[in-house]
């Protein structure tokens, strides 16, 4: 992804990382992180809900190559996916939420958005 931040981690510990952040997002609905890291979890899990909407198998297999856990895959593809099948895009909300204690970064949740408010 050129251009993509950094988030002051390895390539491989940030790939890690937003995979794990990615597939909790879409198996809880929402997230409580930075709002620099939850702008990359935005932008990562909108691709996936994208690719789960052409129902097919390379789609099923590109996702299982990025989402960590199959269980969330099939929730993917049989319950999100279908609701945004008239949507493109905005399927992700980022709610700032105020500073955190401690370190002062900034905090927000991030969820998926309701395809029947749009």
């Amino acid at each position: 992804m050129p251009g993509s931040r950094k988030l002051g981690r390895t390539s491989d510990h940030r790939k890690s990382m937003l995979r794990g952040m990615v597939t909790y997002l879409l198996e809880s609905g929402r997230i409580e992180t930075t709002v620099t890291r939850a702008k990359e979890v935005s932008s990562m899990a909108e691709k996936m809900i994208t690719i789960a909407k052409d129902n097919t198998l390379h789609a099923r297999r590109q996702v299982l190559a990025y989402v960590t856990k199959e269980d969330v895959v099939k929730k993917l593809f049989d319950e999100i996916a279908p609701k945004y099948k008239d949507v493109n895009g905005g399927y992700c909300q980022i709610i700032k939420t105020g500073a955190r204690r401690g370190d002062a970064a900034e905090m927000c949740i991030i969820r998926l958005v309701d395809a029947e408010s749009k």
